[in-house]
């Protein structure tokens, strides 16, 4: 009589990236996403210096080249969680990775206003779709334990993009050459897409279109630490006890609460002036009383070098400390930094140390949003909503987030010069104490909790659920 015997060869392995790797490489080709979107976002400030000239733009054409690339941002961040939803967070980057590659080219190439504007519009799209669905793929790829730090990632990469960007404009300022300056991220666009087609989409995706054992498959993949079936299996009961994903889910009970959270959060985000100095800073320096190019391109490098600094700060500590002292401490550093500046302009003409604390208080405040805001927004974003109002609910409050930047990007340089730069800021910083105490009485700590598990914290009405004895 033949015994049966047990195998004794380890199960194969999925195709693709070995254990481990694989997390990595997920979190490496998002970031990579997130350097391209820095860069384009950023690119403009000197281009706009240059191409205004050659196309003789007036003011109010100035505005429109920075605000069309916003318009196009808050139609893609609309449209961009029903696409992660319906076509998979993977083939979301593709057609970001795409969009980047075919219309930052054609900025570049643009004969006048008009097609700038156009492609401008379009490249707005692709951004738009990026910043819901890059955290998205990331935050759905990585341990609960490394997923605050890896999404933050994706900001330290924006802000390395935006760095990136400052540095070319000052390499390029001398010749006036504004059409690289818009048009070089196409090659690491069109690059980035080789790691993309490798790449499997996210367990939790798999598990919304019902092909678990590929779920199983891809979560033993990205976390090999883990029992890939039970966590598995733990996306698939939560997913089976939550209603559809519609924006009117949104707007009930028990998620009302987490709607007014991170709508509130993203319109904060951005209405207290950050992109006022990413998109106008060599004006901001020339209040100052900074002058020629060169200088006024090279002053915001530095700038965006103590963002970056500040952004793998935030990550280093943003799974020890927590996500509330990160964020408050961030939002406290711009207000403080949003009076100096106010006293700063108040006395009038500007020159010798007080041109320099300006310039310090600049530094500061960018980098301190960084710290708290820009990084913990992708974070809030891909946590604080059950896996099938996640991605509708980071589009909400992306959408509310480019809402206020286009008010920035539109008005920003007609209010400094009606009501001048010292009212400018006084208004920034009331705005930005708003923000602080609205974060204060809002924003839940989620360090080291399963995205599964935050769902309790909106069951509970804002509380953390007191565990059985």
């Amino acid at each position: 009589m033949s015994v049966a015997t047990r195998s004794t060869q380890p199960p194969s392995s999925p195709p693709g990236p070995p254990p481990r790797r694989a997390g990595r490489l997920f979190a490496l080709t998002g970031a990579v996403v997130g350097v391209i979107y820095g860069y384009d976002t950023g690119s403009i400030s000197g281009a706009l210096v240059f191409l205004s000239k050659d196309f003789h733009l007036s003011d109010t054409e100035k505005g429109l080249v920075n605000s069309i690339l916003v318009f196009g941002s808050i139609l893609g961040a609309l449209i961009g969680g029903k696409l992660a939803d319906a076509l998979g967070r993977k083939a979301a980057m593709l057609i970001v990775a795409g969009s980047y590659t075919v219309f930052v080219a054609l900025s570049a190439l643009a004969p006048n206003v008009v097609v700038l504007d156009a492609v401008r519009f379009l490249l707005g799209i692709a951004i738009g779709i990026s910043i819901v669905a890059a955290p998205l793929y990331i935050a759905e790829s990585t341990p609960a334990r490394t997923r605050g730090a890896s999404v933050a990632a994706y900001q330290v990469a924006t802000v390395a993009g935006i760095a990136l960007t400052y540095f070319v404009n000052w390499g390029l300022s001398d010749g006036g050459h504004w059409r690289l300056m818009l048009g070089l991220s196409a090659i690491p666009a069109a690059l980035v897409l080789i790691p993309l087609f490798r790449l499997p989409d996210t367990p939790r995706w798999y598990v919304l279109k019902g092909r678990t054992e590929k779920a199983v498959e891809v979560m033993a993949l990205t976390d090999p630490d883990v029992d890939a079936r039970a966590e598995t299996e733990a996306v698939r009961v939560a997913l089976s006890e939550e209603s559809g994903g519609s924006l009117r889910s949104l707007l009930r009970k028990p998620y009302a609460r987490a709607a007014l959270f991170v709508v509130g959060l993203g319109f904060f985000c951005q209405i207290t002036g950050i992109n006022a100095v990413t998109y106008y800073s060599p004006q901001i320096f020339e209040e100052m009383g900074f002058t020629g190019d060169g200088q006024n391109f090279l002053l915001p490098s530095f700038v965006q070098l103590a963002s970056l600094a500040a952004t793998v700060l935030a990550i280093l500590i943003i799974d020890r400390l927590g996500r509330r002292v990160v964020l408050l401490s961030g939002i406290a550093t711009m207000t403080a930094m949003l009076a100096v500046l106010t006293a700063v302009f108040g006395f009038g003409d500007l020159e010798g140390s007080a041109t320099w604390i300006g310039f310090g208080a600049v530094l500061l405040f960018t980098a301190a949003f960084n710290f708290g805001f820009g990084s913990l927004i992708w974070v809030y974003a891909s946590e604080a909503f059950p896996a099938q109002l996640r991605s509708t609910g980071a589009s909400a409050m992306l959408t509310a987030d480019l809402v206020a930047n286009l008010l920035v990007a539109q008005f920003f340089p007609s209010l400094l010069s009606w009501a001048g730069a010292a009212a400018t800021f006084a208004g920034l910083g009331v705005l930005a104490l708003g923000a602080l105490v609205f974060a204060a009485l809002t924003a839940p700590e989620t360090k080291g909790r399963h995205l599964e598990e935050i769902q309790g914290y909106w069951l509970n009405g804002g509380r953390w659920p007191t565990p059985a004895p």
